[in-house]
């Protein structure tokens, strides 16, 4: 199994886009990229829009060779809507790329959702259902593709039991060989999730970290998911891909380093260092007006890049 990680925070944009692929058939998983509207006050820098540019054209070219597309919920930085959206770089035409001729294994839009998603999994079907190979509502259910699964878990929540932010899906593929577990949003905080991720027993997990720089908004996180995590330690084997929500925060290496095994992010999978943009809004707005500012290297050298 081929596995590479496509979008996240620790690649400068909003996203947990992974491509598999097993034999000859692509697997895109969540193939959604966004920017966080405000932070800090503020809005994107010119650097953050140019990562997101970046990660939509690797995202449309990753899902030309995708088969399968696979939706945890419909949140706009796990699918890319059918409309014209900046800080999603989206449009209908996008969508339509992505999706034509693809077989959808998608969050149901009508059970254990939220109204936000609701409406978005509705403008998301009517425009999807005429342009699609096949979709299936893929919540608790197996796909058998011969030569490997996709297995979906029960819907949980979208980080702490009872969040309002709704539902969303796991998944795993396994060819016999390697399974790969991607956990979504569960945001490793809620115990449905964990019990899940337990008994899959995966060899490697992808999944978004607690969203520490939400404390003051969503409570103790930062607790509860050390202690998750390192229960995931414990009872498996597998190795830990964490990114997403927890790179947000500049202390997520802190975070890390408390776990009782480091894990990577997106970009340390790919061998490259982190880049988390989003985190030094403020810094690169001042660079921008051409101020001294300090930032990590892992920034640094991402922005040299983009020049």
């Amino acid at each position: 199994m081929k596995i590479i990680p496509l979008a996240s925070e620790s690649l400068g944009v909003r996203s947990l886009a992974l491509y598999l692929k097993v034999g000859k058939t692509g697997i895109l998983i969540d193939p959604g990229v966004a920017l966080g509207p405000k932070r800090y006050s503020l809005p994107p820098a010119n650097s953050e829009m140019k990562a997101l540019a970046l990660a939509r054209e690797k995202i449309q070219e990753y899902a030309k060779k995708a088969e399968i597309i696979t939706i945890s919920h419909y949140h706009y930085d796990h699918h890319t809507p059918f409309f014209e959206g900046l800080y999603e770089s989206s449009s209908v035409e996008k969508a339509k790329e992505i999706y034509t001729g693809k077989i959808l294994l998608i969050k149901h839009p009508t059970e254990n959702i939220n109204n936000s998603q609701r409406k978005r999994a509705h403008e998301f079907l009517k425009n999807a259902n005429p342009i699609a190979k096949k979709i299936e509502f893929a919540d608790s259910r197996a796909f058998d593709f011969g030569n490997f699964t996709v297995e979906f878990s029960p819907p949980v929540p979208h980080g702490r039991e009872g969040s309002k932010l709704g539902f969303v899906l796991m998944t795993l593929v396994d060819d016999g060989r390697k399974s790969v577990l991607h956990a979504s949003d569960t945001q490793l905080i809620n115990d449905k999730a964990i019990e899940w991720i337990i008994e899959k027993n995966p060899d490697v997990i992808f999944a978004g970290g607690p969203p520490t720089y939400l404390t003051h908004r969503v409570g103790n996180v930062r607790d509860i998911g050390i202690r998750n995590i390192n229960r995931i330690i414990a009872e498996t084997n597998a190795e830990l891909i964490i990114d997403h929500h927890v790179v947000r925060d500049k202390g997520y290496e802190k975070f890390f380093e408390e776990l009782d095994k480091r894990p990577l992010t997106f970009a340390e999978f790919l061998g490259k260092e982190s880049a988390p943009l989003e985190a030094y809004r403020k810094e690169l707005h001042k660079l921008e007006k051409g101020e001294d500012v300090e930032l990590p290297k892992g920034v640094q050298k991402f922005l040299k890049e983009l020049k």
